[in-house]
């Protein structure tokens, strides 16, 4: 095992070598153990979408070239890239949606341990999604703020609020003009869903346009919500000066890590 091939990372690869001297089984070891993975596979032309399957296309030319229900090797490979568009937008957005609930949370129940740390913050968010915020308490302004967000998930007409406010004009004609513009994030990823079943979508092009449009609802929607609401919650960032990779921990002590991409959980232990 030569660590120096698996990472470039010195630190890794210092872990590496304990982890092999101590018999401790770790990803890369485990691709190792995949090898030769599967080549139909690794080209994107195997589908088992549907109980008729699995249905493989030969690169070939020389064994089949269509799916049972007639998909060919474009359809194949798109269904199979936007269903994992799909799943990663279904992760990423969720986790927005996580911190809207606590949002919410906050909003609806004055002994909650979660509290508004940046007001100002509120108040530009909030003018985006056109609340008023003049004159007003920010208790108010933050529960309208989160009956916005909230339907931003699941709204069933128009667009997202997200994806008008905040993106440069210039940018949303093109996504208007490429008929790419998110309506809602649990609607792109249920129609990515429903297209790639088997008897409906077969175009390859429009079926990577709802990619597209999937991607553009958890990047403007559901991934900038966990954003703007985990700075309103938790404190806008302010740069400082601390370690960084495995240096974060302490030799001689207990070290608890937790994983701060989502960080309702965290904070709330750092504050205990």
């Amino acid at each position: 095992m030569d660590p120096k091939k698996r990472s470039s990372d010195k630190a890794t690869q210092e872990m590496l070598e304990r982890m092999y001297e101590a018999g401790i089984e770790n990803a890369w070891d485990r691709l190792e153990q995949q090898e030769p993975q599967c080549g139909f596979g690794r080209l994107g032309i195997c589908c088992r979408n549907c109980a008729m399957g699995p249905c493989r296309i030969d690169p070939f030319e020389e064994g089949p070239q269509a799916g049972v229900c007639g998909a060919t090797a474009d359809t194949i490979a798109a269904r199979n890239l936007v269903r994992m568009v799909a799943g990663g937008a279904a992760a990423h957005s969720d986790h927005g949606r996580d911190i809207a609930h606590t949002f919410k949370l906050v909003v609806e129940n004055e002994s909650s341990d979660y509290m508004i740390k940046d007001e100002r913050k509120l108040k530009e968010v909030a003018a985006r999604y056109g609340i008023e915020t003049k004159d007003r308490q920010i208790k108010e302004i933050a529960r309208d703020l989160s009956e916005a967000v909230m339907t931003e998930f699941g709204k069933q007409e128009g667009t997202l609020i997200s994806a008008s406010a905040y993106p440069p004009p210039a940018r949303q004609k093109v996504w208007k003009e490429f008929g790419v513009t998110p309506r809602s994030i649990d609607r792109e990823i249920v129609e990515i869903m429903h297209r790639t079943h088997i008897g409906v979508g077969s175009d390859y092009k429009n079926l990577v346009k709802q990619g597209l449009r999937a991607c553009l609802s958890d990047g403007w929607g559901g991934s900038l919500i966990a954003t703007e609401l985990s700075d309103i919650l938790f404190g806008s960032p302010q740069p400082i000066r601390f370690g960084a990779n495995l240096g974060v921990l302490e030799a001689k002590q207990v070290n608890i890590v937790v994983h701060g991409h989502e960080p309702t959980l965290s904070d709330i232990i750092v504050a205990v």
